[in-house]
């Protein structure tokens, strides 16, 4: 992924027919895959608690999601998703308020800051593509995540990925309106599959997140993600 993108998305509970009205809606299926996220943070919740979100994939490598402005409010989620080992340390560094002298790979540095995995899990997913075009012809593409956990939980995802903060807004009417295509509710949230992980396996920590974003109402992925 291209650095400093920002991700604009809406999570939902997805339901049987979900696929079926993507096909009718002109979606095409991407692919169809099976992975394993692990999530690494302080053991005071120091990156989510300023909600950052540092994941490994896979045979995919690093990702750090970082807050956008949130100039637009809603049930959506907006992030920068860094994915250069070089940006992602130097974020790390920034949040955490240390530096690790001449290491340069983020798990060089996960020892030296404190970071440790608080989350591992696989998702079977399928991705599909949509794009829907304006007056103006102007096609728009949106892509659509359709997660399970292998701890029983499942979760869609509508995402939308910009440049730059002025193109938020016009991303973000395109996910509503897909959103309400798919019959998703207007003010409908899903939990993000990392916080239903928290709350199921670690609920002390699920529980000092609340607390700590009690003025948004709950952690990321419940008022997003990243992942």
């Amino acid at each position: 992924m291209a650095q400093g993108l920002i991700e604009v998305e809406r999570k939902f509970v997805p339901g049987p027919e979900t696929e079926d009205r993507l096909q009718e809606l002109g979606g095409t299926l991407e692919h169809r895959l099976t992975f394993r996220d692990s999530y690494y943070d302080t053991p005071e919740l120091s990156l989510m608690r300023a909600d950052h979100w540092l994941r490994q994939r896979e045979n995919s490598g690093w990702e750090l999601k970082c807050p956008g402005t949130a100039g637009v409010s809603g049930p959506h989620t907006e992030y920068r998703e860094l994915t250069a080992e070089p940006a992602i340390v130097a974020q790390l560094y920034g949040v955490l308020g240390a530096e690790v002298l001449g290491a340069r790979g983020v798990t060089a540095v996960l020892g030296p800051l404190g970071l440790q995995e608080v989350a591992s899990f696989v998702t079977s997913r399928s991705t599909w593509k949509l794009v829907l075009s304006r007056v103006d012809k102007e096609e728009h593409s949106l892509r659509v995540d359709l997660d399970t956990a292998d701890f029983g939980y499942a979760v869609g995802e509508i995402e939308a990925l910009v440049n730059e903060e002025a193109e938020v807004p016009a991303a973000l009417e395109k996910i509503n309106k897909l959103s309400s295509m798919l019959g998703v509710l207007a003010q409908e949230k899903a939990p993000a599959k990392l916080i239903m992980y928290l709350q199921r396996f670690r609920p002390q920590d699920y529980q000092r997140l609340v607390e700590v974003h009690s003025s948004r109402e709950k952690p990321q992925g419940t008022k997003d993600a990243r992942q």
